[in-house]
C-alpha cells in the first residue's frame, strides 16, 4: 500500500488535488494553495512517488503514479474533486483520467499535453549528480557546483529547495536522484487511449513557453472533446510561480 505524502488547506468546500512536477514537491504549491482555499475549496497538496516526502521507491512511470492517485483518493474519501497537475504532475492527472473514468469532477492540465515530449533535463540531471552531498558544508557549494550546468539562479533556486540537511548530519535529496537519472525518459512519454474523456477540463499554458503550441491543439481535443485552453499572458513554464493571480483568477474562473 502507497502513503503518500500530502497537506491538507481548508476544511470545507470541494476538494481540488494538486501534483506537482518533475523536481518538485508539495511546498511549492503552498502560496498558491492557500490562495485557492480562501476561495472556498478544500486543497490537498500532494508529493509524488519518488519525490518530496513521499516513499522513494519504486518505478518512475504514469500508470504507477496512477494507482498512487487512486489510492490516495480512496484514503482520503474524496470521490469526484477536481484534479489539477502541472507538468509531469499533469501527465498523471491525465493518466489518472483515461484508466479511471468517472472517478473526478474536473481536470485541470498546466502547461503540458498528451504527446510525447523528449528529455528536456539532461544538463540539470547531470548538474546535480556532480552534488557530492558527503563533502559540501552548505547550500551555497551546492549552487556553485549546479551553476556549471544551469545558469538560471531561479531554476536553481527550485531545484535547490529539495536539499535538506539530514538528522545524523550531512545532505539529502527530496527527490530520487538515481531514479530521475535512470528513468527520466519516462516523465515524456505519451498519454494514449482508445476511450474520449468528456469532463470540462482546462488545458492553461504560459504565453512564452513551448510545452504546448497551438499546433498540439488538435490532438489534445480528440482525447478530451470538452477542453478549452487558456493563455497565461507573461509566463513560462511555470505559470502558478510566475503569475500565481493570473493563474489562481483563471482556475477560479473556469471552475466557477
Amino acid at each position: 500500500m502507497m502513503h503518500l505524502n500530502f497537506k491538507k488547506i481548508g476544511e470545507t468546500g470541494p476538494a481540488i488535488v494538486i501534483l506537482h512536477g518533475v523536481f518538485g514537491f508539495l511546498d511549492n504549491w503552498l502560496t498558491v494553495g492557500k490562495t485557492i482555499s480562501d476561495h472556498g475549496y478544500q486543497v490537498y497538496l500532494v508529493d509524488q512517488r519518488n519525490h518530496g516526502r513521499s516513499p522513494h521507491e519504486g518505478s518512475l512511470n504514469y500508470e504507477t503514479f496512477a494507482s498512487d492517485l487512486k489510492e490516495f483518493l480512496a484514503q482520503q474519501g474524496l470521490t469526484s474533486p477536481v484534479l489539477l497537475g502541472h507538468s509531469m504532475g499533469g501527465k498523471t492527472v491525465m493518466e489518472y483520467a483515461v484508466t479511471y473514468p468517472g472517478t473526478y469532477e474536473t481536470l485541470v492540465i498546466a502547461d503540458i499535453g498528451p504527446k510525447a515530449y523528449p528529455i528536456h533535463h539532461r544538463k540539470i540531471l547531470a548538474g546535480l549528480n556532480t552534488i557530492k552531498l558527503e563533502e559540501i558544508e552548505n547550500r551555497q557549494q551546492a549552487d556553485d557546483a549546479l551553476a556549471a550546468y544551469e545558469p538560471l539562479l531561479p531554476v536553481r533556486q527550485f531545484l535547490l529547495k529539495n536539499l535538506y540537511r539530514k538528522d545524523e548530519g550531512g545532505f539529502g535529496w527530496r527527490f530520487n536522484l538515481p531514479l530521475l537519472t535512470n528513468e527520466m525518459a519516462n516523465v515524456g512519454r505519451e498519454i494514449v487511449s482508445e476511450m474520449t474523456i468528456d469532463v470540462p477540463t482546462m488545458f492553461m499554458r504560459g504565453d512564452k513557453s513551448d510545452y504546448i503550441q497551438d499546433e498540439d491543439w488538435e490532438g489534445i481535443l480528440k482525447l478530451f472533446p470538452n477542453a478549452k485552453l487558456e493563455t497565461i499572458e507573461n509566463s513560462g513554464h511555470w505559470i502558478q510561480a510566475e503569475q500565481p493571480k493570473a493563474f489562481v483568477k483563471a482556475l477560479i474562473d473556469f471552475l466557477t
